[in-house]
């Protein structure tokens, strides 16, 4: 399994099918970079200039949308996964 270090964390890129108002289901070319992941890892935090270190607010299991074009697409174990570091994760989803 990936581990993260510091203030990064992997994300399962969450694909849903997109589809026009009409019904139209969009083909891979035309749809938009998903933003939307669940959180398989989180790293053990950021660390101060003091030394302190600082907890993530996201935990294992969060659905997340992070940014557009934010960080490492990585493939493992036949799955691809995200590595973003916390910043640029936006919101958990509710």
């Amino acid at each position: 399994m990936l581990k993260p270090l510091g203030d990064r964390v992997i994300i399962e890129v969450v694909e849903k099918e997109e589809k026009t108002i009409g019904g139209i289901v969009l083909p891979d070319t035309a749809k938009e970079k998903p933003q939307q992941g669940k959180v398989i890892a989180v790293g053990t935090g950021r660390v101060t200039d003091e030394g302190k270190r600082i907890a993530l607010d996201v935990k294992e299991n969060d659905l997340v949308i992070y940014s557009k074009y934010a960080g490492t697409e990585v493939k493992h174990d036949g799955k691809e996964y995200l590595i973003v570091r916390e910043s640029d994760i936006l919101a958990i989803v509710g």
